[in-house]
């Protein structure tokens, strides 16, 4: 059974450049869309489509913004099944349960209402840092959300926590027909020096040669099973942060992967994902790992 690719909608300018950028990924994959409005007008509201003052109720409000946004996905690309629902829960929960059957979950960077200034949403940041499938925060520029850089940046952290990103991030660059650029950043602590046991008197070749074996280590499984992937594998000395956010500005797509604890329910963001979700140059998918 294909699994869908979700996509919150919410009437906001984010929100439907969040669905085109879905209706083209569902278009490569070969998936199906459906779009997710939440609105709890079914707990304080009639069957009325009208408020007291003759206003468009909630309810018709919400219908609308899914129809138009329906047509909107149908319109970019015929090709691609469109289904659509409201669901009666606060937005991040609606998301969140829907989830639970997609192949990936897509939001915009902001929502409707809120804070011009925020850099992510509230909902974008909550499942982000929650949702059991990968999630995608669509952002970044013209460049980008057109996909003509051809690339896709896949940070490799620990090999343990990076198999299910590693695999998302063959799998965009197969779809795509582009090169993936797969980054380890490494650091050399102040406190180690030349003396130091395990460093044979070069310790930034050590943390070098330590960075590029991890590397090998997260590309070696989708090496094997997309061999027609162009790889290029990078290690650069600095914080992983920083190194990816100047990376994204030359990426169609930034890949970073996540732990989620079983019993766990407070946020699970690394500082690396936090900081690409709020400032990448580019659409940047949270994708799991079960631990």
């Amino acid at each position: 059974m294909e699994l869908p690719l979700v996509v919150g909608v919410d009437g906001s300018e984010s929100s439907l450049q969040a669905m085109d950028w879905a209706v083209d990924e569902a278009a490569r994959l070969g998936l199906p869309v459906r779009l997710v409005h939440a609105c709890l007008w079914e707990r304080y509201e009639g069957d009325d489509q009208t408020d007291g003052a003759g206003r468009p109720s909630d309810r018709a409000l919400a219908e609308k913004i899914v129809g138009s946004a329906a047509e909107r996905a149908r319109q970019r690309d015929s090709s691609v099944r469109v289904f659509a629902e409201i669901v009666p829960e606060d937005a991040a929960t609606a998301l969140l349960q829907s989830a639970r059957d997609a192949s990936a979950l897509v939001t915009g960077s902001r929502g409707r209402g809120e804070l011009r200034g925020l850099l992510l949403g509230s909902v974008g940041l909550a499942v982000a840092a929650r949702a059991h499938c990968p999630v995608i925060v669509v952002r970044g520029d013209k460049t980008a959300l057109e996909a003509t850089h051809e690339r896709v940046l896949l940070g490799a952290g620990d090999p343990a926590l990076s198999g299910e990103a590693a695999r998302f991030a063959f799998r965009e660059a197969r779809a795509r027909g582009c090169t993936l650029d797969v980054v380890r950043a490494w650091r050399c602590p102040s406190y180690e020096g030349a003396d130091h046991p395990s460093m044979a008197g070069a310790p930034e070749r050590y943390h070098e040669e330590r960075a590029s074996a991890v590397l090998d280590a997260v590309v070696h499984d989708g090496l094997a099973d997309h061999p027609d992937v162009r790889v290029r594998k990078t290690t650069v000395e600095g914080p992983a942060r920083k190194v990816l956010l100047q990376r994204s500005s030359a990426a169609d797509l930034v890949v970073v992967g996540a732990r989620r604890r079983h019993g766990h329910f407070g946020l699970q963001l690394g500082r690396v994902g936090h900081a690409l979700l709020h400032h990448a140059d580019c659409p940047v998918a949270i994708v799991p790992q079960q631990t």
